[in-house]
């Protein structure tokens, strides 16, 4: 029997270099040379490189590197090209989007919002081809494309965010600014604008999804490592010819959970947890504003939300003070409406 092995005595392989399976006459050659590290091998394999980037891989750093320039240099001027300012705000600096005066017009002047729009159309690119490189890459290895729809469904929430609510409510101003704390703070004023976005019933699932996937994934973790002296980590021979290892945590987690989870379908409820967090997120961000106006509204409706007591009775005037305010009010407007017109704009004036 193996002895056990924690993160930080765990056995290390170090034998030749894996080049990889052959590439075909018209595919890109892969970048770098193999070589092994010591403390990386403490996290997973030793082995750094070679990397394989194709033409989606390089369109899709150049396009990031032109965001981030983009981005960057925004900032850098906002601060008056002083390097210091820079680094000592780089949380507070922002890139807005444009004033809602401009609608979804893609055709805005760089200083009201031209910037935001150019950054986010090379980052939105940088990102699809990275999603292309990564579903090519799994079709050349032979592998399905689990990633790669992982991937798409993180790209659906960032696209909801970024693009497709503000095509839908008709104005850029609608989507979040560039920038960590700015970004933060239109996240805490969007909800409060639609009415608290807890009782948005996808944000619920969202986060439950999102917990979910945290148990889900650190228990399986866990499983592994109690099992990794019975062989646990040679998952794929354990999913083929179950062993002792996926027996003893089948009964673990059968004695602990109430439900039998073989070797392969904890990933997959694992995998369809971290799907659906981002999944049922950019839902709930795309009702916001086209469906439900206020959350709260919504959740008190349908017996989501409490309905608060009135805190502050009605206030009721007695009758010769209501007469006065009544009086002072038709006053005002009486001498509103007894105002001159104003003169007439004189010719050629603005």
């Amino acid at each position: 029997m193996a002895s056990f092995h924690s993160l930080y005595s765990q056995i290390q392989i170090h034998g030749p270099h894996d080049e990889g399976i052959p590439l075909r006459g018209h595919e890109f050659p892969r970048i770098g040379k193999p070589f092994l590290s010591r403390w990386i091998g403490k996290i997973g394999d030793p082995q750094i490189g070679p990397t394989y980037l194709g033409f989606c891989g390089i369109a899709s750093l150049i396009c990031g590197f032109i965001a981030i320039e983009i981005i960057g240099l925004n900032f850098l001027a906002q601060v008056k090209w002083n390097p210091v300012a820079f680094i000592e705000g780089i949380a507070w600096h922002r890139l807005d989007p444009p004033d809602a005066k401009w609608g979804f017009s893609p055709f805005v002047p760089l200083e009201e919002g031209g910037w935001w729009i150019m950054a986010g159309f090379f980052l939105t690119a940088s990102i699809l081809l990275w999603w292309g490189r990564i579903y090519l890459r799994a079709k050349a290895l032979g592998m399905n494309t689990h990633v790669a729809w992982a991937f798409a469904s993180a790209i659906f929430l960032y696209l909801s965010l970024g693009f497709i609510r503000p095509m839908l409510m008709g104005s850029w101003h609608e989507a979040p600014p560039f920038g960590i704390i700015p970004h933060l703070n239109w996240t805490a004023s969007f909800s409060v604008l639609y009415g608290n976005f807890y009782y948005n019933p996808f944000h619920c699932f969202s986060i439950a999804f999102l917990y979910g996937s945290v148990l889900l994934f650190a228990m399986h973790g866990g499983t592994i490592l109690a099992t990794s002296r019975f062989g646990g980590e040679r998952e794929t021979e354990e999913i083929m010819d179950r062993g002792t290892a996926a027996e003893r945590g089948a009964l673990f987690w059968r004695w602990c959970m109430g439900f039998n989870a073989t070797f392969e379908s904890v990933h997959r409820w694992a995998y369809w947890f971290a799907v659906l967090t981002t999944f049922t997120g950019a839902i709930g961000i795309l009702l916001t504003g086209t469906v439900v106006d206020n959350w709260y509204l919504w959740g008190v409706k349908w017996g989501l939300a409490p309905d608060y007591p009135q805190t502050y009775p009605d206030m009721v005037l007695p009758p010769e003070i209501a007469e006065q305010v009544r009086a002072a009010a038709d006053s005002s407007q009486t001498a509103v409406d007894t105002l001159p017109p104003p003169p007439p704009a004189m010719e050629g004036a603005p």
